[in-house]
């Protein structure tokens, strides 16, 4: 029953292989254009971005390793329906994560925000779960057919919310989908580290967040295009 209602499914997608769609295509909406951080704040703060763990350098956004402090970096607007684009990549055993309608409640962003995983996959211990591997939703979902690039190549990830119903696409393929409130997804939180945290996926909307995980990781090419 869960597997029939968590499709996991494999489709030719809008993102080609070539790379990421012109930025500035009709519709939307640039986060990150390469130099400027008006669009992010830190997570739970009112630092500035490059005070709390992050460079631009070269055209992205860089998490430093080991940085203190460090943090998450949020969308100052809110989303609910949605269709995010992106570019990151890892250094080795890097780990991160792209997360949506997160509440600013005073706990970590994951207390609310549902996670597409950012990781590398052979040289993090979380690559040998399925379920917290990259692309995957975070600890709940496993991707399927999915083609991932080497450390230090860049991957293109895709985040499509249209209601409850979402969407993680990675290097042009659609490697899962979901729908929020559903008594299968319910069965898997139920199951899951998030089963005591009452706000989790319930939020409905908010804002997207960079994970900032205490390893190196990249984002570049940001943009959203709402309906």
């Amino acid at each position: 029953m869960i597997r029939s209602m968590i499709r996991t499914t494999i489709a030719a997608g809008a993102v080609s292989a070539a790379g990421l769609a012109n930025a500035a295509d009709p519709g939307w909406t640039l986060l990150f254009d390469g130099t400027g951080t008006d669009a992010w704040k830190a997570y739970g703060k009112t630092d500035p971005v490059t005070a709390c763990g992050w460079a631009v350098e070269q055209g992205t956004l860089r998490a430093l390793p080991d940085a203190t402090p460090r943090c998450d970096l949020a969308t100052k607007e809110s989303f609910k329906d949605f269709d995010l684009e992106l570019e990151w990549k890892v250094s080795p055993g890097g780990n991160s994560g792209v997360m949506f309608d997160v509440a600013e409640t005073g706990a970590p962003s994951y207390h609310t925000g549902p996670e597409m995983q950012v990781l590398d996959d052979d040289g993090h211990p979380d690559g040998k779960n399925p379920r917290t591997s990259a692309g995957s939703l975070y600890a709940l979902v496993a991707p399927a057919g999915k083609t991932l690039k080497p450390v230090g190549e860049w991957n293109q990830a895709r985040l499509v919310k249209k209601g409850a119903h979402v969407e993680h696409w990675l290097n042009g393929t659609k490697v899962l989908e979901y729908d929020l409130g559903s008594p299968a997804l319910a069965a898997l939180i139920a199951e899951s580290k998030f089963k005591d945290m009452p706000r989790f996926a319930r939020e409905g909307q908010g804002r997207i967040v960079l994970q900032h995980h205490g390893q190196e990781v990249w984002f570049r090419n940001v943009r959203v295009k709402k309906p």
